[in-house]
């Protein structure tokens, strides 16, 4: 029997790679599109600071505790099915802010919509992974990147003409989010479990191993990926959520100037982002990536060291924002998402990438918390600790991820001698061919 057209075509890593990495699209719009409704929402339903901080607050720790779970469930029950429930759950979580009546309802909506978008993201990136073609998976796994900007962009546009609707507009917000991720879990339904994952489980019941348990993972030679991915996603993305969060009250509160010109300022960026992570599609299975990678972090630095060094006015912010945009496309999170999938084999990939996004978010609002008091004490000295930030990763990056040998795709737990193994050449393993 011929297989239906909805079967060849989810045989397209392309197809496979974009309705998985729509985890990174939902995602973004959760946390950007909260920001925005919870503001809406305000009046009606008698928020106020507390409260929106702790809503705020609940989002990011319910991402933390998703991914974890996620991670974990994925790699023990297959891809497909975990990302199938998330869906659902996201869907239900939006669906329930979107109709909200009481405030009760708001908290119990967030708590769905943070734990279905974390526990998301680790199985939709292994998803990409395991079904991208050799030599691309790079360039597909920072396609999912382009998806998460796509995302933030998305909630932008709708709150530029529903900003001014107060709760409708909130309602909006999250119909649409109810909508896409309605149409993802159609899409989803099509697809197969990823055959790399079907495999490694299949070879290790035949030999009688524990498939991607903890107690491997930690006792295994991955431990030290495990660490190092950890380690480089937390402190890269200091800077990166730094400046999502706080560019607009610099602006405002330091720079001295309006909302809208702030906002039109922050667009500006973010097409340079854009192009930046295109730009890092092109080039992340080739050669060139850890050169791209080194000339990306030197950019980032320097993004920072020009309101360091020469004020915090409206040019040296936008000058800064356009500069980090171009260098943390390569030498942030999109690096982050590929070296996790090349540096673990499949048994450990999901979980993996669960413990170092939960510990990321986790970091991310810690520091949150303390960044209004760092910019009163002065904001260059922020700027400062941004440097300081970025150049900790980027080293961790050039000296030490890129020098982990990749990872097989077996089963099996290699001795721990192999773990700090370099490349001959001091090229990250993805542009070798696979073992």
């Amino acid at each position: 029997m011929s297989a239906s057209p909805l079967a060849q075509r989810t045989r397209s890593p392309w197809f496979v790679t974009t309705v998985a990495g729509m985890a990174s699209f939902l995602d973004a719009g959760a946390i950007a599109g909260t920001s925005t409704a919870l503001v809406l929402y305000q009046e009606k339903f008698a928020l106020g600071p507390v409260e929106i901080g702790q809503l705020s607050a609940l989002l990011t720790v319910m991402i933390a505790v998703g991914a974890f779970t996620g991670g974990r469930l994925g790699d023990r029950y297959g891809r497909r099915r975990v990302f199938t429930v998330t869906m659902i759950l996201f869907a239900l979580g939006a669906l329930v802010l979107a109709l909200a009546v009481t405030t009760p309802m708001i908290y119990v909506g967030i708590l769905m919509l943070g734990f279905a978008a974390g526990a998301d993201l680790p199985v939709s990136m292994a998803m990409i992974a395991e079904s991208a073609p050799e030599g691309q998976r790079g360039k597909m796994i920072t396609f999912s990147h382009v998806l998460w900007m796509t995302g933030v962009f998305a909630v932008i546009l709708i709150g530029i003409f529903a900003g001014g609707l107060g709760a409708l507009g909130a309602r909006i917000l999250y119909g649409f989010l109810f909508i896409v991720a309605i149409i993802v879990l159609i899409l989803r339904t099509g697809l197969p479990e990823s055959k790399e994952w079907t495999q490694a489980r299949t070879e290790s019941i035949a030999t009688g191993e524990t498939f991607g348990s903890l107690k491997s993972l930690f006792t295994s030679r991955y431990v030290v990926p495990l660490i190092g991915t950890g380690l480089f996603y937390a402190i890269a993305n200091i800077a990166a959520n730094t400046n999502g969060q706080f560019s607009t009250y610099l602006y405002v509160n330091v720079a001295g100037v309006d909302v809208s010109t702030a906002s039109t300022f922050n667009l500006i960026a973010f097409a340079f982002s854009f192009g930046g992570t295109f730009i890092t599609m092109r080039i992340v299975d080739t050669r060139y990536r850890m050169p791209a990678f080194i000339v990306a972090s030197a950019i980032s630095v320097a993004a920072f060291a020009v309101p360091a060094s020469l004020g915090v006015v409206s040019w040296t912010l936008v000058l800064m924002s356009i500069l980090y945009s171009i260098g943390g496309a390569l030498a942030g999170e999109p690096m982050y998402k590929v070296w996790s999938q090349e540096l673990f084999p499949t048994a450990f990939r999901s979980s993996a990438q669960g413990i170092t996004i939960a510990f990321t978010r986790l970091v991310a609002t810690a520091i949150a918390l303390v960044t209004p008091q760092i910019i009163l004490g002065g904001p260059q000295a922020l700027f400062a600790f941004l440097i300081t930030t970025t150049i900790a990763s980027s080293l961790i990056g050039i000296l030490w991820l890129a020098r982990i040998k990749r990872a097989p795709t077996t089963t099996s737990i290699p001795t721990s001698a192999d773990a700090t193994a370099a490349v001959p050449d001091g090229l990250d393993q993805g542009v070798r061919p696979r073992h």
